[in-house]
Formats: structure tokens, sequence, C-alpha cells
């Protein structure tokens, strides 16, 4: 596949309060137009809010970036045109409106895409620390937490175990 057919993330403004709208009609010319392979996925990424108000506590989903709508496509000129003509959409965002993807790191920092690191780590495994501030001490893996890609592990700190958290690359097999 060339770099020109590999599908990117791509951020759409949208006029505000629009964003799922705009989601949901991409989404539906998508599967009327047969363009599955061209548009891949669509994210409004929200967070989770809890508020106080009267001693009543409220949970509800935010939005992280209102106004903007991140699209996983290749662009040819169906898919842009399907999105730029799309009611609520303003345009892409780049200069002069021309699609500028995100690159790697962007799509990490905004956790549009869940990149699952594999491993090969157990509980009960022995492991070594590589840095941070428990660099060089050794101990056994309790826990593993694929979802915050941390592992509790028990380490042996002044003559008794001490339970500390460490992100996967942190650590290595004995």
């Amino acid at each position: 596949m060339s770099e020109l057919e590999q599908a990117r993330w791509y951020v759409v403004h949208t006029y505000s309060g629009h964003e799922n709208k705009v989601k949901a009609t991409i989404e539906k010319a998508v599967k009327t137009r047969g363009m599955e392979d061209f548009i891949l996925d669509l994210s409004v990424p929200t967070e989770e809010i809890v508020e106080t108000k009267n001693g009543k506590t409220k949970s509800k989903q935010r939005k992280i970036f209102p106004g903007y709508v991140l699209i996983k496509m290749i662009i040819t000129d169906e898919s842009w045109y399907i999105v730029r003509n799309t009611k609520g959409v303003t345009g892409f965002v780049g200069p002069g409106s021309k699609p500028v993807p995100l690159s790697e790191e962007e799509v990490k920092t905004m956790g549009v895409e869940k990149t699952t690191l594999e491993i090969d780590f157990e509980v009960g495994e022995a492991i070594t620390v590589k840095y941070g501030p428990f660099e060089g001490f050794m101990g056994n893996i309790e826990e593993i937490n694929l979802e915050k890609e941390v592992v509790k592990v028990l380490i042996s700190m002044f003559g008794r175990e001490t339970p500390v958290e460490l992100e996967f690359d942190q650590i290595e097999k004995i």
C-alpha cells in the first residue's frame, strides 16, 4: 500500500453542538455510497465529568474538542466531497481548508486510537526495572492492567515487599 492509499486521521471543523449529527450523517453517507474502504472511522472524543450540585453527584459526558470531528479516511475526490458537503461541516482543519493528517503523536495524545501493546509478562513473573525512580530494583508482578498499560510489582525495599505501579516499558523479564 502506498503512502497515498493509507488511511490517516483528519480533523473536520463543525458548527458547535453539531458534532454528533455530523458524525451520524457522514456514517450514513458512507453506508449509502459504499465508501467503507475510504472513510473508516469517525470520532467525537468525550470525557466523563463528575459534578456535584446541591449535594447530588451527576456524571456526564463532555466533548473534549467541541466543534470538531475526527475522521480516519483515505482522501479521494469522493470521500473529500462527502465530508466537505455534509450539513454542519465548515471545512477540514489545515491551511486553506486543505486536509492535513494528524501525526501519530497527535493521534496518541488525543486518545483517538487505542494502541494495544503486546506484552509477554505474566502475574508472578520476576522482572527488573529498566528506568525511573526504581531503576535496578527487582520484583515480582502482582497485577497487570492492560487498559492503563501498567503493572503492579512487589519490590523488596527497606527489608520488606512494597507494591509499586510501573508502566509496561519500564520493566523487563529477568
